[in-house]
């Protein structure tokens, strides 16, 4: 198999031959032969507009590093975040996830009154988090601090649910109260930011794909400093202590005269 930078004839890999192979591994093959409408097009476009401007918005969503509605395999569009590492995970930070994964539906109801099957791999992502949040993290307020999760996996018991029939009504009622809040603050912050919002979806539109440089230009940059930076800056203060130590030990030694 040829690589990227081969089959269009260049003499050297560039930059954005790395980026387009990381796009056919992580997304598929680009289907250029996929036939959209220009109706389909712009739902595509403020489905993943609404993902990119609810993260921006939020302090613990993973930072956005592109957009696309560029059809790679299965899917019509999609958007790279670069994950936050993590030892461990909170209730605000989960939210913040839940509710940036909500912003594609949220922004075609708000947009075009209307929902989609688009955002099916959206929803069973958000179901399965909400059931983990309430049934094995304890994060409900009517059911703290249990746990129905058996990680050893043998448990005498696993041919049924370790809860009563009236305890799952309650699991099952506090993850559709949990995901309608995060669904509802997704709207709010699309609504309150719906100049953007608009304004990145025609961009998406034009240009198919959109980078974080696009998102700061249209929102401004974001409130928060990610862990990535933080390490980064660690980083650089740890390298600069280093050179003035280094400095000072030169001084020391250097013979007087």
């Amino acid at each position: 198999m040829k690589p990227l930078a081969a089959r269009k004839n260049k003499q050297y890999v560039q930059k954005q031959d790395f980026l387009d192979a990381v796009d056919r591994i992580v997304g598929g093959l680009e289907k250029k032969n996929k036939i959209t409408t220009r109706l389909e097009k712009e739902s595509i476009a403020y489905h993943e507009a609404g993902h990119a401007t609810v993260s921006w918005m939020l302090q613990y969503a993973n930072p956005l590093f592109k957009v696309t509605i560029v059809p790679r395999g299965k899917a019509l569009g999609a958007a790279w975040y670069l994950p936050e590492e993590r030892q461990l995970t909170t209730k605000e930070q989960l939210l913040d996830e839940m509710c940036a994964t909500l912003g594609g539906r949220a922004a075609e109801e708000l947009i075009f009154d209307r929902v989609s099957t688009g955002a099916l791999n959206d929803l069973e992502r958000t179901t399965k988090q909400a059931y983990a949040m309430i049934a094995y993290f304890g994060m409900s307020e009517k059911l703290k601090n249990v746990c129905y999760y058996d990680s050893s996996g043998a448990s005498d018991y696993a041919f049924t649910k370790p809860y009563s029939d009236e305890t799952a009504k309650t699991i099952d009622t506090e993850v559709k109260q949990l995901i309608e809040s995060q669904y509802e603050r997704a709207k709010n912050i699309l609504s309150e930011y719906k100049e953007g919002h608009v304004q990145l979806a025609q961009l998406l539109v034009e240009k198919e794909v959109i980078f974080a440089d696009d998102l700061e230009r249209i929102f401004g940059k974001r409130k928060w400093v990610s862990r990535a930076d933080e390490l980064m800056a660690e980083k650089e203060e740890k390298k600069t202590e280093k050179k003035e130590t280094e400095i000072e030990t030169t001084k020391t030694d250097s013979p007087q005269s």
